[in-house]
């Protein structure tokens, strides 16, 4: 019997050895290798980072940013008018839980050659994990370097957890807040800390895409222009980055505020730092945020529901005064 068999079906342990290690930095199980991405896998294997420029169409971008400039004219969640803190950045808006938004935005994260990526670098069944714009405005400053792995505590030689990538929505130049990042940084241990020096900008026109490893040091740039440079981030995770039931939904609505503080906790009603946000906000917010939303769908229906009522009364009162 093999030892995959003796250890029930949950013990792959073949898969430890057939991770790949890059450098000092990042662990990762590699899947299938699509041909026509070679040049691109290769790229981040050695950069940690690659650049693929205008893979959505005039189209796809003018109609997104119309879809945003429509979103900023209403509240669109609690940053939308600009950060809540420095890591958000004070003159940077963001409207976070874009699928919710509008179907503008659906095209972005399942671009064909961005999967083909993720399904070599993340594992089977990925997801996604976070999908909101950020709009940088002049004056903004540099962003705080950071990786997106920073709130998982464990050493490097670390496993992967995810990929970030920014679209850009306008072009990225050196002075309107490009997103800056370090070359090879995926290949350093923890020992060796990222300068503003070692960055360079991810210049690339409208419509393009930086995508990156989440062990690659980056940060948002200063705009010293004098126009807004917007962008959308789409993030993807590990399939495994999840508790094994989902408590947030499987929890009725109705019944939270009986439930103990402390349980919800445990149930996922909170946040570790800000993992864990519902349109940028708590759980908890969220949830009353998605009833006020409900009421208002279900006295929407009911209105329709009356009028249609209304409108297929009004023939038999016209035949009624007819024979009068």
């Amino acid at each position: 019997m093999s030892d995959e068999k003796q250890g029930g079906a949950y013990l792959r342990a073949s898969t430890i050895h057939d991770r790949v290690q890059l450098g000092e930095g990042t662990t990762f199980l590699p899947g299938p290798k699509d041909p026509s991405i070679a040049p691109l896998i290769s790229h981040v294997l050695e950069h940690g980072y690659v650049i693929l420029p205008k893979i959505f169409t005039p189209q796809q971008v003018s109609l997104a940013n119309s879809e945003l400039a429509r979103l900023s004219s209403l509240s669109s969640g609690p940053a939308s008018k600009g950060g809540r803190n420095p890591f958000e950045g004070y003159s940077t808006k963001r409207i976070y839980s874009l699928c919710d938004k509008s179907r503008a935005f659906d095209c972005f994260p399942i671009h064909e050659t961005v999967l083909k990526l993720n399904d070599y670098f993340l594992q089977k069944a990925y997801l996604m994990t976070s999908f909101h714009t950020v709009v940088i405005g002049p004056g903004e400053k540099e962003q705080e370097i950071h990786t997106d792995d920073g709130l998982i505590a464990l050493p490097r030689p670390r496993p992967l957890m995810g990929i970030g990538t920014m679209i850009a929505l306008d072009d990225f130049t050196s002075t309107n807040g490009a997103t800056t990042l370090i070359p090879g940084s995926h290949l350093w241990p923890d020992s060796r800390r990222p300068t503003r020096a070692e960055m360079i900008p991810a210049i690339m026109p409208a419509g393009s895409m930086v995508y990156f490893l989440n062990t690659v040091w980056h940060s948002g740039g200063a705009n010293t222009s004098s126009s807004m440079r917007r962008s959308m981030t789409v993030q993807y995770c590990q399939p495994w980055i999840r508790t094994y039931e989902n408590f947030t939904v499987a929890q009725g609505w109705e019944d939270l505020d009986v439930v103990p503080k402390r349980l919800l906790q445990l149930m996922g009603f909170s946040t570790h730092d800000f993992m864990g946000y519902v349109d940028g906000r708590s759980p908890r917010a969220g949830v009353e945020m998605r009833k006020k939303r409900l009421l208002e769908w279900g006295a929407e229906q009911k209105r329709n529901q009356t009028s249609k009522s209304k409108g297929a009364e009004e023939p038999d009162e016209e035949r009624d005064k007819s024979r009068l």
